[in-house]
């Protein structure tokens, strides 16, 4: 691994350990052979709502690799096996959005949510739309596998959200190209022959696609979804690292949140020291202190007697435009429409 921490969160649901695992043993390997090393056991793969470290699913990985070393198509076998259904919350909130260019806004700020260890961002430039598959941050003995499993389960999820077998324009991949005979599983996978030899992993979107309706828009269930995967995120990223002890000195700052110099010196370390290691754990100062303030408005607004200006200020906003304006970007609405619709 590179140095710095790795950009996913440490804990997971265990639903891609028991994918991969029936997958090992659907290939002829055992399930002890697929959870070596992992201190999970068969018991452990029954309970579907059980958590497990990032570090047992690569595990697992490793050992599939190892035990089925003539098997080079199994990240795309293993990808295609990730349907929306085995995500929860997430893929529920992808399937009650308005349209696919909503779908994939919501997946990817909830990408940590998902099984994937690549991280996956848009981007538009004069080529064109495209979702960016990055792998940098994984083992190299991993990379191929884990850079073929997410980027086919994208494409999966592409499938169920258009219907369409063809869910990209193009797929480019950094992978050199396979034997011929290999082929129509990438084919397959894609809905298009990729690509091979690209300077990066990318799927092109189609334009047209994304503004179509999606046939389970529902805003209620959509807002519903988007709030539990804001808080289920929250407990998954909230003692990871040098980020967890940061938001735990934010939330626990007393009568105003701690600015930067304020965290950086009770941590002993500079700020510039304190800014280069949130950036290596893909986050910043910043975008922390976003996060804490958004969870304490709630629960500020419900204490009964606090005035507007005092929630803003021990949140530390100079002026109450300034609190409303971001409050209204979290939830869509003011302060005061929130705490109206809490007492109903």
């Amino acid at each position: 691994m590179t140095a710095t921490a790795p950009p996913w969160p440490r804990l997971r649901n265990i639903g891609s350990v028991q994918l991969l695992t029936q997958l090992g043993t659907e290939l002829g390997l055992t399930v002890p052979q697929c959870l070596q090393g992992t201190g999970l056991d068969v018991m452990a793969l029954a309970d579907g709502q059980a958590k497990v470290e990032a570090a047992q699913e690569l595990q697992v990985v490793s050992n599939l690799l190892a035990g089925l070393p003539g098997q080079p198509l199994l990240g795309l076998l293993a990808g295609r096996r990730y349907q929306l259904s085995r995500y929860g919350i997430w893929g529920y909130a992808l399937l009650s959005s308005a349209s696919l260019g909503e779908a994939l806004e919501m997946g990817l700020r909830y990408l940590d949510l998902t099984f994937a260890f690549c991280r996956i961002h848009a981007r538009e430039d004069a080529s064109g739309r495209w979702l960016v598959i990055d792998d940098r941050w994984i083992e190299p003995s991993l990379r191929r596998f884990l850079l073929l499993r997410d980027s086919a389960a994208t494409a999966r999820i592409q499938r169920e959200l258009t219907g369409l077998r063809q869910p990209f324009k193009s797929v480019r991949l950094t992978l050199p190209a396979p034997p011929d005979a290999q082929l129509n599983a990438y084919t397959e996978a894609y809905g298009c022959t990729p690509q091979f030899d690209a300077a990066e992993t990318m799927l092109e979107l189609d334009p047209a696609l994304l503004a179509r309706g999606l046939p389970g828009d529902n805003p209620a269930i959509r807002q519903a979804c988007e709030q539990q995967c804001h808080q289920l995120l929250q407990r998954y990223r909230a003692r990871d690292g040098l980020a967890g002890r940061v938001r735990e000195l934010l939330l626990d700052g007393g009568a105003t949140l701690p600015d930067m110099p304020t965290v950086a010196a009770r941590l002993h370390l500079t700020e510039r020291t304190l800014r280069r290691r949130l950036d290596g754990e893909r986050t910043s100062f910043r975008q922390l202190q976003e996060e804490t303030r958004e969870a304490l408005a709630e629960e500020l607004l419900r204490v009964p007697g606090l005035s507007l200006e005092e929630v803003a200020q021990r949140l530390g906003y100079g002026e109450v435009s300034n609190f409303v304006h971001a409050f209204r970007r979290w939830k869509g609405m003011t302060p005061r429409q929130f705490c109206r619709s809490a007492r109903a």
